[in-house]
C-alpha cells in the first residue's frame, strides 16, 4: 500500500483530508461475523443471570409437581442465596461460548443476506422476505450451536439435582468432551430439532421485527435515528420474540435436559413433553418463565442491536489525518460505554440480583466503578439491606 501524503497549501499550512466513508455493502463479511459475535458476547455477560433463573423456573413444577419458585424475583433470590455469585453466573463459559457460535453466526449470516437481498435506494428488504432471511439464518446458526446450548442447559439446571446425580462439568469445553466420552457424538445434538426451530422462530420474529420497527418508526416520523430508536425497535422485537418462541424453549430445555434412568428416558420425544406440560401442568405453562426470559432478550437485543449499529457506524467512518484510522478497539470501548449508559438510564432502576449480601460484590462494585467512571458513564451503586436486593440506580 502506497504512502498517504497530505497536501500542501501554497500558505506552506496543511490542507485537512476529506473522511473517506465505507459503503455498509463494502464492509468485509468477516467484519460483520466479529462484529454480531462481540455485541453478543458482550451482552451476554449482562443478561446470563437471566438465562439461569429461566431455565429453573422452566423445569419448575415439571410433571405436575410442585413449583420451586412462585416469582422470578423468587427464584433469582433462592438460587442466589443456595449458590451465591456462581450460582447465579452458572454455565456463564457455555452461555458465552453459545453467542460465539450461535449469535456470531446467525447475526453475521442475516446481515450478509440483508445486504444482498437491499432494496433500491439502501431500503430493506420487503417484509416476507426480511423474515425468510430471519428463518434461514436462525436455522443455520442454532445448527451450529446446538452443542453449546445442550452444555448451558446441563450447567444451569445442574444445582438442583441431588448431590449424588450431579455433572459437575467444570467448563463448556469439559461438559463437550466428557458427553462425546460419556453418550457419545451425536448426543451434542440432543434436542436439535426443537433447538433449530426455536431458534428458526425467535429469529423469525426478532429480526424482521426490528427492521420493520426501526422503518415504520422513522417513516411514521415518530423518531429519529439514534440510540432511543435501536432501544425502542429492541424493545418490540424482544416482546415478540419471547412471546412466540417461549412454548418451543421449553419443550427444548426439558429434552436437552432429560436423564436416562434404569435404561429408559424420562420423555420418548419432543411431542411426548408437549402433551404432558399441556395434560399436567396446564396450557399457560408453555410460557413458564415469561418474565425472566424476556427480562434476558429484552437487554440481550438492546445491547446487541445497538452495539451491531453503532460499531458498524464507527467501522464505516474511518477518517485519514495525521492518524490513518482512528483506533477501532478505542472506538468499540467508547461505543459500549454510550450504549450501557443509555440502556441504564432508560431502565431508570435496573434490579439484578437479589439477595445480594455477599460481600463479593463490594468487590466487584469497587472493581467496576473505576472503569464506569473513565467513560463518563455516572452509576450510584446501592446496596438495600433491608429488602436484600442490589440494584443500580441512574
Amino acid at each position: 500500500m502506497e504512502p498517504i501524503s497530505t497536501p500542501i497549501h501554497a500558505s506552506g499550512v496543511p490542507t485537512p483530508i476529506k473522511a473517506i466513508p465505507i459503503s455498509p455493502a463494502n464492509t468485509p463479511n468477516s467484519i460483520k461475523f466479529l462484529i454480531g459475535g462481540t455485541a453478543g458476547m458482550t451482552a451476554t455477560l449482562f443478561v446470563h443471570p437471566m438465562e439461569v433463573v429461566k431455565n429453573r423456573m422452566q423445569m419448575s413444577g415439571e410433571g405436575g409437581g410442585v413449583r420451586e419458585y412462585k416469582t422470578t424475583f423468587h427464584a433469582s433470590r433462592a438460587i442466589h442465596r443456595s449458590g451465591g455469585l456462581s450460582g447465579i453466573y452458572a454455565g456463564l463459559s457455555a452461555g458465552l461460548f453459545r453467542t460465539a457460535t450461535y449469535t456470531t453466526a446467525r447475526l453475521g449470516i442475516y446481515q450478509v443476506l440483508l445486504e444482498r437481498f437491499r432494496q433500491p435506494h439502501g431500503r430493506p428488504p420487503r417484509f416476507f422476505v426480511n423474515l425468510l432471511l430471519g428463518v434461514a439464518s436462525g436455522g443455520l446458526g442454532s445448527f451450529i450451536g446446538t452443542p453449546a446450548e445442550v452444555a448451558l442447559i446441563r450447567m444451569t439446571l445442574d444445582e438442583r439435582l441431588p448431590m449424588t446425580e450431579r455433572r459437575n462439568y467444570a467448563h463448556i469445553f469439559n461438559a463437550l468432551v466428557r458427553i462425546t466420552r460419556e453418550e457419545g457424538v451425536l448426543k451434542l445434538w440432543r434436542g436439535g430439532v426443537p433447538t433449530i426451530t426455536r431458534a428458526m422462530i425467535a429469529n423469525a420474529a426478532q429480526m424482521p421485527t426490528y427492521s420493520q420497527a426501526k422503518q415504520a418508526l422513522t417513516s411514521t416520523g415518530l423518531m429519529q435515528q439514534g440510540f432511543p430508536l435501536h432501544a425502542v425497535a429492541s424493545l418490540i422485537a424482544a416482546f415478540v420474540t419471547t412471546a412466540f418462541s417461549l412454548p418451543v424453549d421449553i419443550i427444548k430445555t426439558r429434552y436437552q435436559n432429560m436423564k436416562v434412568i434404569q435404561g429408559k428416558p424420562e420423555y420418548t420425544g419432543i411431542f411426548n413433553i408437549f402433551q404432558r406440560i399441556l395434560r399436567q401442568e396446564g396450557v399457560f405453562s408453555f410460557w413458564k418463565g415469561f418474565t425472566p426470559y424476556f427480562s434476558r432478550i429484552g437487554p440481550h437485543t438492546i445491547l446487541t442491536f445497538i452495539l451491531i449499529e453503532q460499531v458498524n457506524i464507527q467501522y464505516q467512518k474511518p477518517y485519514i489525518s495525521d492518524i490513518l484510522v482512528e483506533d477501532f478497539t478505542a472506538t468499540c470501548s467508547r461505543t459500549f460505554a454510550q450504549t450501557y449508559t443509555y440502556l441504564i438510564r432508560m431502565s431508570s432502576t435496573l434490579s439484578i440480583f437479589s439477595g445480594c449480601r455477599d460481600p463479593s460484590y463490594h468487590h466487584l462494585v469497587l472493581l467496576c466503578q473505576p472503569y464506569f467512571t473513565d467513560n463518563s458513564i455516572s452509576i450510584a451503586f446501592y446496596l438495600n439491606e433491608n429488602s436484600s436486593m442490589f440494584t443500580i440506580i441512574i
